[in-house]
């Protein structure tokens, strides 16, 4: 998974957003939410990254 130093740009808003301080939404599709979690502005709500979260 993604460290806890990393950040991401919104293009929706063009907020800076620490990994912690995403808010993780779930999945979209076929991805099993279990593995995977969408992370999401805390600002706009706009989708940020999709991280595996599971066991390797």
């Amino acid at each position: 998974m993604n460290g806890e130093n990393e950040s991401f740009e919104c293009e929706g808003c063009g907020t800076v957003v620490p990994f912690e301080d995403a808010r993780r939404a779930e999945t979209m599709g076929d991805l099993d939410p279990t593995k995977w979690q969408t992370l999401c502005c805390p600002r706009c709500g706009s989708r940020l990254k999709t991280v595996f979260v599971g066991d390797e």
